[in-house]
């Protein structure tokens, strides 16, 4: 097993990274359940909302970076958004921290639900947020971005995962966050090679190693390169 770095702590789906006092998640997707037509709804909205306010509860963060895709919209709103992404923003005031949205590829009407979106948040410990479908607008220390989906596959079992590498963007640490809805299973990183990315941040993922969060233990395993058959 690998170190993790020292600039992060891995939470459920989220990283906190103390030297902004930030906690930073991805890939909401605020609407999906409405639109995936299944007859009975999957319960969205409480389950987004309450697996955020345990995360304040954890961290107690005075930001929170949500890393695009906080909406999962094609064309019309889907039913609920509003009231969703409403009690987000009102999870987020009650513990007394700022939120700051990145815009991602589906975050096309931000506007419709009061969010202003940003192309990346720059926080004070020189951590650039970005969503991952395009380059990087800014020069940063270190980047975190979202729009994979990350997941591993460990015995047969499939878990949600982080990906961090290090020196892989212009010499700066990459970490590419999961996704923090649970509606979606999530791109399968084990056999993933140079340019099968959905990410620009990951194109070349031989470098990147998983990080997994399981029952409050983090569990870091070596490269990509360096995995591949053995799980």
């Amino acid at each position: 097993m690998s170190d993790t770095p020292s600039w992060v702590e891995f939470g459920e789906r989220a990283a906190y990274l103390p030297a902004a006092d930030a906690v930073v998640v991805a890939d909401f997707h605020v609407g999906r359940d409405a639109a995936s037509n299944v007859a009975l709804p999957l319960g969205e909205h409480d389950e987004l909302v309450d697996r955020l306010d345990e995360l304040l509860a954890s961290f107690d963060p005075a930001t929170v970076v949500i890393a695009g895709d906080l909406l999962h919209v094609h064309g019309d709103l889907p039913d609920g958004t509003r009231e969703t992404v409403e009690a987000v923003q009102s999870s987020v005031s009650d513990a007394d921290a700022a939120l700051r949205v990145v815009r991602g590829n589906h975050d096309t009407m931000l506007d419709a639900v009061g969010i202003d979106g940003e192309a990346a948040v720059e926080l004070a410990d020189g951590t650039a947020v970005c969503h991952g479908h395009e380059d990087p607008p800014v020069d940063a220390d270190r980047y975190v971005v979202g729009h994979e989906h990350p997941a591993v596959e460990i015995e047969g079992t499939r878990h949600p995962c982080f990906l961090h590498g290090p020196k892989q963007h212009d010499g700066a640490d990459v970490l590419v966050l999961p996704a923090f809805t649970r509606l979606a299973a999530g791109t399968l990183v084990n056999g993933l090679r140079r340019d099968d990315s959905l990410s620009s941040m990951l194109s070349n993922p031989d470098g990147f190693r998983p990080v997994v969060v399981s029952e409050g233990e983090t569990l870091a395993f070596p490269a990509l390169g360096d995995l591949r058959g053995l799980l």
